[in-house]
């Protein structure tokens, strides 16, 4: 059956793993454009090659995307139907593909997508974790400060995060995990959809444990981490007793740092209770 499009941008999402995790509409608009921009046109013709699809592609990336936007938009002009696909899943997940969107948008040309493959919401929902609340948070940065402090800015969000990452980096990228954000339930997904699939779920701690023992995985991971536990609401009688009796043992510091621990309240709050206590002689 001949397809008929109209002319714009369509973005395809393209299996993660299994070659037949691809729609049949995806197929149709793959056979039927004009051009099919690629992340890695080898990566692609592989894919193509599998389903028979003979259609031109050409590479679009981090390195020749600026001098490409304009001839891309050209194209559309003059009726072009262009597909944009990433070398495995959705398109704009962590590349650069949302300039070509924004750039299509912005002339006013139509875009389209065909969803699909995602190995960030198949890792979400092989996780076993809370999927009603998350944030994809993308690649942490290689180096440890800049890592954590990338963590410390998740810490109190009340969401499962979803990261990717090499495996070379995991067993580290866990410790800091473990450091920063607690001990949480984590799970690890690799290989999702090939044959040696493999989803390791424990605690931030378990697990970095044993991937410093074990070594990186092969492949690329994406790791999801639970949202922090749910700490009981501390009333405020409760709150100043904690405290009374804590500084009769503690220092304000050390006393303050005692209840924070032990109730999951913000130190800021715990802390000017504290010195209202401590003024009032109590």
């Amino acid at each position: 059956m001949e397809v008929h499009l109209k002319p714009g941008l369509y973005i395809v999402a393209t299996p993660i793993g299994n070659a037949r995790d691809i729609t049949l509409r995806a197929l149709d608009v793959l056979n039927a454009a004009d051009l099919v921009l690629c992340e890695d046109t080898r990566v692609t013709s592989k894919l193509f090659a599998i389903h028979d699809i003979r259609t031109r592609t050409l590479p679009y990336h981090e390195h020749n995307a600026e001098a490409q936007r304009p001839k891309v938009i050209a194209r559309i002009k003059e009726g072009a139907v262009i597909a944009l696909v990433s070398d495995a899943g959705t398109p704009l997940i962590s590349d650069p593909g949302y300039k070509l969107v924004r750039a299509v948008l912005e002339e006013d040309l139509m875009v389209t997508t065909l969803p699909g493959a995602s190995s960030v919401m198949a890792a979400l929902t092989l996780g076993g974790l809370p999927t009603d609340r998350f944030l994809f948070a993308g690649f942490l940065p290689p180096k440890q400060a800049a890592r954590r402090t990338a963590l410390t800015e998740l810490r109190d969000l009340g969401a499962t995060l979803v990261f990717l990452e090499s495996a070379r980096r995991l067993a580290a990228t866990l410790a800091d995990m473990e450091a920063v954000l607690g001990e949480r339930q984590v799970a690890m997904a690799r290989e999702i959809t090939k044959k040696f699939e493999e989803v390791r779920r424990g605690t931030t701690a378990e697990l970095a444990a044993h991937y410093a023992q074990a070594g990186p995985p092969k492949g690329e991971v994406v790791i999801v981490v639970g949202p922090p536990q749910a700490q009981e609401v501390v009333d405020e009688d409760t709150l100043d007793e904690m405290l009374r009796q804590a500084l009769e043992a503690y220092s304000l510091k050390d006393a303050v740092a005692a209840v924070t621990d032990a109730t999951g309240m913000k130190r800021r709050e715990v802390y000017a209770r504290a010195l209202d206590l401590a003024k009032a002689g109590k």
